[in-house]
């Protein structure tokens, strides 16, 4: 019987290099793929060539496993469909998500039709996820689950894929934990078998925000002001939230993020750009002077403000109730995708590694109303947030 051919994404990184062994002990054909996707160092806080180190070990591990090697340049697709979008949401004010859009747009789209072009039967890489297919009415339906290790799960940056791009995704290590791909990898003496795993930006590395971002969009001075604790801003009833039947009308309302203008507060020192600024950020203020730091809970790219609260328990920094627009609502499972005025209990987190928070989620004609049972920490305009029904990831959305 012939071999199934399966085309892994080689990063040069541990969790690749055993998902691939893992791949060939499975008995299949496996042919590594390595992804050139970014090589503007601009910001980049190693600015030697990470890319290049990354090659050579991705290259080093196909040859120890006797699997043939390839590498292909994304990097055109990678800065128009994931670099690009990113300016665009920080140029608005928003905090975008790249590695969930990288996934989406680069890893399981562009490389997808790489590997098909290699005759794979199926594309795999090293996340920490699983995937399991059920028959529903007959048709196959893909069913995304959290990876075994909780440590390490990494369904939350699969959280955009579609039933199409799952059908051909393999994970490997889905059904390890770490410590035992650590083990496998120093065992086989593989290159990668105490590599570092790789932080920042998907294919880019860890940045200076500001200096990354600073090759689209302009430092400009503006005023930074602080705002109070017992501010009215932060006065809401959360309580019609939680009744049975919340109204669409309070809903919308205590969806909305602060509204901040300087009448609220008083100017306590100056930035270089209110884009470069994330809801919940404490670094890069740099000013003192204060009981407690001070965390930002609003910017406005309009007026280039910046808002900042005392303390990290600030009512500025929490909020009970998020939207996620009709059109920015996905479903990984199509089939269970909620109707206009029903409302179902989820899991939920609003950013990767953040413990599952239990929500009641209200579907309306503009979109989806969540609910927490409790405030939430950093709601930002921008991010995913992805609902689970017990270890699966049903769908996401990008919150407004």
């Amino acid at each position: 019987m012939e071999k199934k051919r399966v085309v892994i994404g080689l990063s040069g990184g541990v969790d690749s290099s055993v998902a691939a062994y893992v791949l060939q002990k499975q008995g299949y054909e496996v042919i590594g793929l390595f992804m050139k996707n970014w090589h503007d160092t601009t910001g980049v806080l190693k600015a030697d060539c990470p890319w290049l180190d990354d090659k050579f070990d991705a290259q080093a591990v196909a040859m120890k496993l006797g699997i043939p090697f390839h590498m292909v340049d994304l990097s055109d697709h990678y800065r128009k469909r994931v670099v690009d979008y990113m300016f665009a949401e920080y140029e608005k004010g928003r905090t975008p998500n790249p590695d969930v859009l990288c996934n989406r747009e680069i890893k399981f789209d562009v490389f997808l039709d790489k590997a098909m072009e290699l005759g794979a039967d199926y594309v795999a890489t090293g996340h920490y996820c699983r995937k399991k297919t059920i028959e529903i009415d007959g048709q196959p339906v893909h069913r995304l689950l959290a990876g075994s290790d909780s440590n390490k799960d990494q369904s939350y940056f699969l959280c955009q894929l579609s039933q199409k791009q799952l059908e051909k995704a393999m994970f490997p290590i889905g059904d390890i934990v770490k410590p035992e791909v650590r083990r496998i990898a120093n065992e086989l003496n593989l290159v990668t078998a105490h590599k570092k795993d790789s932080q920042g930006i998907c294919f880019v590395g860890k940045v200076d925000l500001p200096v990354f971002l600073q090759q689209k969009l302009e430092s400009k001075k503006g005023r930074v002001f602080i705002i109070p604790e017992e501010s009215e801003l932060f006065k809401r009833d959360w309580e019609k939230a939680y009744g049975d039947a919340p109204t669409d009308e309070d809903l919308e309302n205590l969806a909305q993020a602060y509204v901040f203008h300087p009448k609220y507060g008083r100017k306590v020192g100056e930035h270089n750009g209110a884009h470069f600024y994330t809801i919940g950020q404490r670094k890069g203020l740099n000013i003192g002077g204060f009981e407690k730091p001070l965390f930002i809970i609003g910017t406005n790219v309009d007026f280039n403000q910046v808002y900042v609260g005392m303390g990290q328990e600030h009512p500025g920094l929490f909020r009970n109730v998020l939207f996620v627009a009709a059109g920015e609502t996905h479903w990984v499972r199509p089939d269970l995708a909620m109707k206009v005025g029903e409302s179902h209990r989820f899991n939920l987190r609003i950013r990767y590694r953040q413990p599952l928070q239990n929500a009641i989620v209200h579907c309306r004609e503009k979109g989806l109303y969540i609910v927490f049972d409790e405030p939430q920490r950093g709601i930002t305009t921008g991010q995913f947030a992805a609902w689970y029904a017990g270890d699966e990831l049903v769908g996401s959305g990008v919150i407004n």
